[in-house]
């Protein structure tokens, strides 16, 4: 089984030497993604607004590798500052709405950039059955 590469046109471009993301059979790894606004390309610090862009670009993400938000399995956050913690969770409940995936949450000593928080998810290619047992 490959590996392929996922970019996102959406995105800004990546920081370093990596992609956007991963895709191996059905599978969707991201990279980390801090908070740049893909419009302005600048890096946001206010903790809610950042936690949405960081989100929502590893949505693109994996959207680009055939998944969904309802596919995401899981999301690694680092934090630089605990004290964050109900923020972020009070977008993540908005993000995900009733979609619960796991999430692991730890506080970083320091993230790239100087960004408030980093993140990564796990997801899988979205499955559309047409059979008639997946229609009942």
């Amino acid at each position: 089984m490959s590996v392929e590469m996922i970019c996102s046109a959406g995105l800004p471009k990546a920081i370093g030497p990596y992609s956007h993301g991963t895709k191996c059979g059905n599978m969707i790894l991201t990279s980390g993604s801090i908070p740049f606004d893909p419009n302005t390309n600048e890096m946001v610090t206010e903790i809610k607004q950042a936690t949405r862009i960081v989100l929502s670009n590893l949505l693109l993400v994996v959207e680009a590798g055939g998944g969904r938000l309802d596919t995401v399995a899981k999301v690694d956050v680092f934090v630089k500052n605990l004290d964050d913690f109900e923020a972020i969770n009070e977008v993540y409940a908005d993000f995900f709405g009733e979609h619960k995936p796991a999430r692991f949450l730890v506080q970083a000593g320091d993230i790239a950039e100087g960004a408030p928080l980093e993140a990564a998810m796990i997801a899988f290619v979205a499955v559309i059955c047409w059979s008639a047992s997946c229609l009942a």
